[in-house]
């Protein structure tokens, strides 16, 4: 059975060095189909990407570089940004020119398999492997096979509201997400937050007279709001010396079930420039149907259900 992983995950496993230790390990590899990943090292003035394939040069023609560049419907820069990153491929062949013999390779053919065989299979409430890419204001995009990119809007990655996709993830990292829905043609959104735990899960984590470390999220005229946890924050009493953004310490003067309320107090306040930590995940399964984050004797009611087409929240 062939695994789809987004790239870079192949990169330094013995397999995939093995089938580049030679030119005849490569030939085995074409014969096979088998999926394997190299650097790309350069992208040359036509937009051909050229790989680092261990025993020899390989190159990914402009047109095969990635599913809907020969469409138009995906742009050069997703060629460039490339170099100096993991590309996968299969090898469909070897050519030569005046440097030597070079493999011919396909990352466009990798994607397509990826689309037909395990994208097309995935539905809402299907939990996935994803590697973050980049980072943009409205959310984090996230590799959840062979390159292709999905994206988590920033609404969906905690529960705890975040200013900016980089306040909880760095690019590279390594993620799980749910999906959240498969639009036609491939293109998957993805959630996160159902992740991170229920209000009961993360308030279990705290005590009532502890002060404990949290972080700023946001300063309103009726008190200040601070992040315990991905999925649980706290409100403190107005304060007009602090700010969105700053680390603090704070003292729990009570958890409130039946009103998901965390009240605080600020006992200080400071800036620092802290990375964001590996998520901390409560739920392992490979399949969430439903995911309630209230508790239940909670009258507000806070909840994913996932079907096809998603339903929306009800809050």
């Amino acid at each position: 059975m062939t695994h789809f992983y987004p790239e870079g995950l192949l990169l330094d496993t013995l397999e995939n060095k093995a089938a580049q230790s030679s030119r005849s390990a490569l030939e085995e590899a074409r014969q096979q189909g088998r999926i394997l990943e190299g650097r790309a090292t350069l992208c040359d003035s036509m937009h051909n990407l050229w790989v680092d394939v261990g025993c020899m040069r390989g190159m990914i023609p402009h047109d095969e570089g990635a599913y809907g560049i020969r469409e138009g419907s995906v742009r050069d820069i997703a060629l460039i940004s490339r170099v100096n990153k993991p590309v996968c491929f299969v090898v469909t062949g070897f050519d030569r020119d005046s440097l030597g013999v070079y493999a011919l390779l396909s990352r466009r053919a990798v994607q397509e398999q990826c689309l037909r065989s395990y994208i097309a299979a995935l539905r809402p409430g299907d939990i996935i492997p994803a590697r973050i890419t980049h980072l943009e204001p409205f959310g984090a995009f996230a590799d959840i096979g062979c390159g292709l990119p999905s994206l988590i809007p920033i609404d969906s990655i905690s529960v705890s509201r975040i200013s900016h996709p980089r306040d909880r993830f760095s690019t590279g990292m390594d993620i799980r997400a749910v999906v959240r829905s498969v639009e036609p043609g491939g293109r998957v959104c993805l959630t996160h937050k159902e992740l991170l735990g229920t209000w009961e899960q993360n308030a279990a984590l705290f005590e009532q007279g502890e002060t404990v470390a949290g972080v700023i999220r946001s300063v309103e005229n009726y008190g200040v709001f601070v992040e315990l946890a991905p999925n649980l924050a706290g409100l403190a009493e107005p304060r007009d010396d602090v700010h969105a953004g700053q680390q603090a310490c704070v003292f729990i003067k009570s958890l409130i079930p039946d009103r998901m309320k965390v009240k605080l107090i600020i006992i200080d306040a400071f800036d620092a420039d802290y990375p964001p930590t590996e998520p901390r995940y409560f739920f392992e399964g490979d399949r969430m149907e439903c995911w309630r984050y209230s508790p239940e004797q909670c009258s507000r009611i806070i909840e994913t259900v996932f079907t096809d087409p998603p339903e929306q929240e009800e809050t």
